[in-house]
């Protein structure tokens, strides 16, 4: 593989997972991680050319239809050519499209099935996220960043206030749409902006930067997760209600934020967006390396999401959200898992690093690009031993115990 990017259970019992590459194509593996002939699917034709270094465009996110047995619908999120139409000077629109799989066994996708749910212009190559899940609700939904320029500014692109504020503008937001109704998609009738009138009716919450991991606890009160990628001085971890404000680019973390001065945060902390609704704090945030030197309070320069584990393998790990952070530094491949307790109290949640077998420091030895959940709440680590998307350097890991 060369950068798994997303990974999901087929729901049958069989134990089979579909793991996504970020390369652009989904890759189909057996309960023993043997690859099968061919791939699930192919997208990199329709993609936009990558580029040999780091990048962050390709396949971002990929999920099965909650009634996949039935319907055998899935979705995949893939950068684009600037579509049609599209803002010149822009780099490229990012697709949220479903595909149907052919045959009884579902073993693979039906190229020519794809109908486009979604479409969004990008004027720049990054901060793409497009992270997507199913809810509770049977909607999907969907992280988008804010759109790629340095502190959420620029002429190309972004909003004076910044995009994660506007909302006129889907980037730097968390969508919700409905796959089963509409043309191309349709609008939960509950969403904050249903009709339109204040805002784009897809959002669901705003004020994110560059969310790079979205999940469902399959427990508890089902919680939506969030891990969004900060600027330069924190990474966050947040809790996602219907509406909710969390602060970017107004907020980095807990500090306020200055587009002109991203390290040296205001002392005035603002508590509303321009809407005057308050801002959610996040429920963890830890500080953002930079430079060789060691960060106090970092475990690293990005975080990556992960999910809180239901399984059964390790159960002192129940109920505990289990991610990490995608390197000490991005020139080295030295990302670490980590896990945090959540709290019911409005109090943050506790984080340390997870300790592995032989590496209590919880590294694992490459870039920590993504994680994903199987059928029976069991956790997978996706990694890349390099910070490209090219090569054959990437894999996938099982969590499981001593």
């Amino acid at each position: 593989m060369t950068a798994p990017i997303a990974l999901v259970s087929v729901p049958d019992g069989s134990g089979r997972l579909l793991v996504a590459d970020q390369a652009g194509v989904v890759h189909g593996l057996d309960r023993d991680g043997r690859r099968g002939d061919g791939l699930f699917l192919d997208v990199r034709s329709r993609m936009v050319a990558l580029n040999a270094g780091m990048e962050e465009r390709g396949i971002s996110g990929f999920a099965l239809h909650p009634k996949f047995r039935s319907n055998h619908r899935v979705y995949v999120v893939y950068n684009a050519p600037l579509r049609p139409g599209g803002t010149a000077g822009w780099d490229n629109t990012m697709r949220v499209s479903e595909f149907t799989t052919l045959g009884g066994d579902d073993s693979r996708a039906n190229p020519d099935s794809e109908r486009v749910v979604l479409e969004i212009d990008k004027p720049d190559l990054n901060h793409n996220s497009g992270r997507i899940a199913f809810g509770p609700d049977g909607y999907l939904y969907v992280t988008v960043g804010d759109g790629g320029a340095p502190n959420d500014v620029g002429v190309r692109g972004h909003a004076p206030e910044g995009n994660g504020q506007n909302l006129q503008t889907l980037l730097g937001k968390i969508l919700r749409i409905d796959v089963d109704h509409g043309t191309p998609h349709g609008i939960p009738k509950d969403n904050p902006f249903a009709d339109g009138k204040q805002g784009r009716p897809e959002i669901y919450a705003y004020g994110l930067r560059n969310p790079w991991g979205l999940s469902f606890d399959r427990g508890g009160g089902h919680g939506l997760v969030v891990s969004d990628v900060g600027q330069d001085r924190w990474e966050e971890l947040n809790v996602i209600v219907k509406g909710g404000n969390y602060g970017w680019r107004a907020k980095e973390g807990f500090d306020a934020f200055d587009p002109n001065h991203p390290n040296d945060p205001p002392a005035s902390v603002p508590r509303t967006g321009p809407d005057g609704k308050p801002f959610v704090d996040p429920v963890l945030a830890y500080r953002t390396a930079r430079g060789a030197k060691a960060t106090p309070g970092s475990f690293g320069v990005s975080i990556t999401g992960g999910y809180v584990y239901r399984g059964k393998a390790i159960p002192r790990m129940v109920g505990k959200y289990v991610f990490g952070d995608w390197s000490s530094n991005m020139a080295f491949p030295d990302g670490r898992l980590l896990v945090a307790t959540p709290t019911h109290d409005g109090t943050q949640w506790p984080v340390e690093r997870l300790a592995l077998k032989g590496n209590p420091d919880g590294k694992v030895k490459a870039y920590l690009w993504a994680m994903g959940e199987d059928e029976a709440g069991e956790l997978y680590v996706l990694s890349n031993g390099a910070n490209m998307v090219n090569g054959t350097r990437g894999k996938v890991h099982k969590l499981v115990a001593e």
